[in-house]
């Protein structure tokens, strides 16, 4: 994805809330922290979890599978063992739309 691609509505991602939308046939979570939105891999990469299935704090998701704290700023990943980091996409809000690019 070396452009940015269209994703959904804005408002349909409240502050402070998350998704997980498909992206090109990859899934992207995307967050609405405070009104900024931030957007990485949606699946943890201990055991492919959906991430958005978890809980947001800040910027940081924790996982409903395991307990992995993500950071939404960073795609690293606080685990027991050595995990792979999230990729990470650019975001901007487009004619009321979430756009998002692989960094």
């Amino acid at each position: 994805m070396s452009e940015f691609a269209k994703t959904i509505e804005a408002s349909k991602i409240q502050p402070n809330t998350m998704m997980t939308v498909d992206v090109g046939g990859e899934e992207v979570l995307i967050a609405n922290v405070d009104g900024k939105y931030y957007a990485m891999g949606a699946l943890c990469t201990h055991e492919l979890w959906d991430l958005s299935e978890g809980t947001l704090e800040d910027t940081t998701v924790t996982c409903a599978g395991h307990g992995t704290v993500w950071d939404l700023r960073t795609g690293k990943g606080i685990f027991d063992e050595p995990l792979k980091d999230e990729p990470l996409y650019e975001v901007k809000v487009e004619g009321g739309f979430i756009h998002v690019k692989k960094r």
